[in-house]
């Protein structure tokens, strides 16, 4: 009875370190636009050090002409701001034009943004994007992106690491796991 008890916990840490190997992997490549999906916003309504650090590694590919638009996708969380608008202020704050930001402001979940993304490449023409967000969130969006029809070209994670990882990580082993058995 004691070997099936371990079993469950023993094959949730095997999945965290295989999000977290897959997540950590980033890989460059050109793309039509970078997703870079919602986190929380700060009571000032600034994008938090999570959200900004996400923010901040789609900023670098922008800046080294991996792709000409970045999408930012969110909802408005319960602290009372619309997510995608404060990434779009950031952004716009560190130099990127207005006319290189799509914001997608129904992206509740990690698949509302997918679609979103996917809708907003196949309306123009475009097909590819990169992923930029936290490390143990890559799998799940690129997989969500891919079910949505879009080619994932390339990915990055966010350089921000915190206590709540631990429980973010193993959390998105579960996450991926139910959208990879939902299709």
């Amino acid at each position: 009875m004691l070997k099936y008890l371990l079993i469950l916990p023993a094959s949730v840490l095997l999945a965290s370190a295989a999000i977290a190997v897959a997540g950590l992997d980033d890989r460059i490549a050109p793309a039509d636009m970078i997703v870079v999906p919602g986190n929380t916003v700060a009571p000032d309504g600034t994008p938090s050090p999570r959200l900004q650090a996400r923010l901040d590694a789609a900023l670098t590919q922008f800046r080294n002409r991996q792709a000409p638009r970045i999408f930012v996708s969110g909802g408005t969380g319960k602290e009372g701001f619309d997510e995608a608008a404060a990434m779009a202020g950031y952004l716009k704050q560190q130099g990127v034009p207005a006319a290189a930001i799509i914001e997608d402001k129904q992206g509740w979940t990690t698949e509302a943004t997918a679609k979103n993304a996917a809708a907003y490449l196949h309306t123009h023409g475009l097909s590819t994007a990169m992923v930029a967000t936290q490390y143990f969130h890559v799998p799940r969006l690129r997989l969500a992106l891919e079910r949505a029809g879009v080619t994932v070209s390339a990915q990055v994670h966010a350089p921000y690491a915190e206590l709540r990882d631990l429980y973010s990580t193993p959390r998105e082993a579960v996450g991926y796991a139910v959208y990879y058995l939902k299709q």
